[in-house]
């Protein structure tokens, strides 16, 4: 049963791919809720379906059958128009691949999502960002370029962009994926910050390193939830 602080919940979600005559069942009753202020980790080896279960958390796809509900509001019948209108109210993404845009600054690409909202003045959206930069530490670099940057800065300014819109739910997707061990240990360390800060996160990994430094860890393997643990020492990056 969902309280006040839960701000996600799924119920007997699966996901069903058909292709001609073939059926690729990639989830199967997966149930689990998500709290304000949580860093939640889903695990699990390759093809295990974790990306498909944050497709679905994101908005970008729909369950065969069961329930998402977030903020206590169903997504079951929304269409393409309040979808994407949640997705931009309520949720930032962190991608592996980064996914900034070359020809634009720091300060463009991490200003770039509140360019689609008409109720925000450019004063508004200026202080936004300053505070987005300022909470991974990268103001000084406002005015360069992603080309102009190590992995780890990229991705530092890939998660200002997610949060300067204060999204209910931050989700990163393999966030250390591209990069090498110190900067991915740093990245995980400001995802930790961030989170002891406030911020709500649910981070797909297949390192089982970087899961046990969550609050909770979420495990998959051929498409069902086979177990739900409480590492022993969350939250312990800087150990």
């Amino acid at each position: 049963m969902t309280n006040s602080n839960t701000i996600i919940s799924l119920q007997n979600v699966s996901k069903v791919f058909r292709t001609d005559e073939i059926e690729t069942h990639a989830l199967s009753n997966i149930g689990f809720d998500i709290q304000k202020g949580e860093f939640l980790s889903i695990a699990g080896p390759s093809g295990c379906g974790k990306s498909t279960l944050l497709s679905i958390l994101g908005l970008l796809d729909v369950p065969s059958s069961g329930s998402y509900l977030i903020n206590g509001q169903s997504t079951e019948n929304l269409d393409l128009d309040q979808r994407a209108r949640l997705r931009c109210e309520s949720i930032g993404f962190v991608f592996q691949a980064f996914n900034l845009i070359g020809n634009l600054s720091v300060f463009e690409n991490v200003e770039l999502p509140l360019t689609y909202r008409d109720d925000m003045s450019k004063s508004q959206r200026l202080e936004k960002v300053n505070v987005a930069l300022e909470k991974v530490g990268m103001s000084h670099r406002n005015r360069h370029f992603p080309g102009q940057l190590s992995g780890g800065q990229q991705q530092r300014v890939a998660v200002a962009r997610a949060l300067v819109s204060e999204p209910t739910l931050l989700l990163a997707d393999e966030p250390t994926g591209n990069l090498d061990s110190k900067n991915g240990e740093a990245v995980i360390q400001l995802l930790s910050d961030l989170n002891q800060q406030g911020t709500t996160i649910c981070m797909v990994t297949h390192d089982t390193r970087y899961a046990d430094l969550t609050d909770r860890v979420v495990q998959l393997f051929d498409g069902k939830m086979v177990d739900e643990q409480i590492p022993l020492h969350p939250m312990a990056a800087n150990q």
